[in-house]
């Protein structure tokens, strides 16, 4: 079992007290006994809708090597054998210990943010950067209060590149998190009216995205992208935040890091791009003008980071989409194979736009169709019903052949495509799945995409259970 922390080292981080004989060392830190494994500790956490002290029975099954639990819960547990430490608060406990791994560690940091393209950024980055040492990021998208701290504390210490992401639903919530983390580098991806609903406009989310830089480290590194509407405010946020060195990526001539020529292509895309003064070639595994976007910032945080930027390069070559983020299923329809694109996992209007252009991309069989099917996008406030609508124009410009649609905000771009192209809406996922379903032909190209809660990656999975998968792939498998 390899030691992640020492239970003396813990004790001393979160200023706990031990309760039993506690073990020497735990292997992992964990928040979920569904995937806890021996040896690892399990933090009770008390969360909206749960309380991890509900749980710690499970977790002694499991295998917990301890429990860090709350003093005003412990006279509950007293039937337990586990050892544990005891706190006055377990989420605060997590953050004295993410704060101790902070300190132990000697690992290059760069933290993400950005309205959209954080999750596939900071999968790239892992990619990108394992040719040059050892890389610890969360396995899924731990960006928020109890994510962030989650992923620090479970970083070991030997760690040469730590990549976090970092999210936010409303202005303030950043801050916190990313003096946490303390990273070399802060990437912002772009700006976009995601969770618009809560901001009074794009600028303002722009800066609730810059809190960012208040957490850098002496000397550390601004990496924005360029070709932003709101390069401007993110750039003065650096400056007033006291960051010495700003740089831009992307297609503008006064970009650090300048894409000098993308070739896009159905299932992949190569690029040229000034990198630290040399032009690099590379190929990105997965399609599309976005991911090429998120590929400049890789390798502009790799080059302000001393990894080896040609090997960054090559890896981005198999870099693969994730599932609900752009993974791509060849399905075995008895016309002929269907082209299925899960982005399922959340939407907002420019990761729409985004999607709807990558399908547009996307060849077709012979008298396929391009499908695009679309569920609502949530936190949009006052302004959903116009960015809805607003979908209409990317979808038209796009040549999509057919439209599904369900949720309540959905109508508004319903009726906007209304006498332009064949659509079907329904008001729920449920109702739309066997219209969909029924409805795909052999040789058509598929694209699913909604906010997460409406559930669209339950229409992925009943098109994978209805056509069985002729292969699995993301555009780095193919070509």
């Amino acid at each position: 079992m390899s030691e992640l922390w020492t239970a003396e080292a813990m004790v001393a981080a979160m200023e706990g007290r031990p309760f039993g004989q506690l073990p020497k060392s735990v292997s992992g830190v964990s928040i979920d006994t569904r995937t806890l494994n021996p040896g690892e500790a399990f933090f009770a956490i008390k969360g909206e809708t749960f309380d991890g002290h509900d749980f710690a029975t499970a977790a002694v099954a499991a295998g917990a090597a301890l429990l860090v639990v709350s003093e005003g819960r412990l006279p509950g547990l007293g039937r337990l054998t586990c050892p544990m430490i005891v706190v006055d608060d377990v989420l605060i406990a997590l953050e004295r210990l993410a704060e101790a791994s902070r300190r132990r560690s000697k690992a290059k940091i760069i933290a993400v943010t950005g309205s959209a393209g954080k999750t596939t950024t900071k999968e790239a980055l892992r990619r990108a950067l394992s040719g040059s040492g050892t890389v610890h990021a969360a396995e899924r998208s731990f960006n928020n209060h109890w994510g962030v701290p989650l992923t620090l504390a479970r970083m070991p210490a030997d760690t040469d590149f730590g990549v976090f992401e970092i999210g936010m639903n409303h202005a303030g919530e950043i801050r916190p998190l990313v003096k946490l983390v303390r990273p070399h580098v802060a990437i912002v991806t772009l700006i976009a009216a995601a969770h618009l609903g809560h901001f009074h406009s794009l600028d303002d989310i722009a800066r609730a995205k810059a809190e960012i830089f208040e957490g850098l480290e002496p000397d550390g590194h601004a990496l924005i992208n360029r070709d932003d509407a709101r390069w401007r405010i993110l750039r003065k946020a650096a400056k007033d935040a006291g960051v010495k060195h700003i740089h831009g990526f992307g297609e503008h001539a006064r970009a650090t890091y300048r894409l000098v020529q993308a070739v896009l292509k159905p299932d992949h895309s190569s690029i040229t791009a000034r990198i630290g003064g040399s032009e690099i070639v590379a190929r990105i595994g997965a399609p599309g003008r976005h991911m090429v976007q998120n590929a400049l910032a890789v390798l502009g945080a790799a080059h302000l980071v001393g990894a080896d930027v040609a090997k960054a390069a090559g890896a981005l070559g198999t870099f693969q989409a994730e599932k609900g983020r752009g993974a791509r299923h060849v399905l075995a329809h008895p016309d002929g194979p269907v082209t299925l694109i899960d982005e399922s996992y959340n939407a907002n209007p420019a990761s729409m736009k985004a999607a709807i252009a990558l399908l547009a991309g996307t060849q077709t069989g012979q008298d396929g169709r391009r499908i695009a099917v679309l569920g609502d996008m949530l936190e949009l406030g006052a302004h959903s019903a116009g960015e809805h609508a607003g979908l209409a124009e990317a979808i038209l410009e796009a040549g999509i052949d057919r439209v599904y649609l369900a949720g309540e905000a959905m109508a508004a771009l319903r009726d906007a495509l209304a006498q332009h192209v064949a659509v079907d809406y329904r008001p729920t996922r449920e109702e739309l799945q066997p219209v969909l379903v029924a409805g795909v032909g052999g040789g058509d190209a598929v694209m699913v995409k909604s906010s997460l809660r409406l559930g669209f990656a339950g229409l992925v999975d009943a098109l994978l259970e209805k056509y069985p998968p002729q292969q699995t792939s993301t555009a780095a498998d193919e070509g």
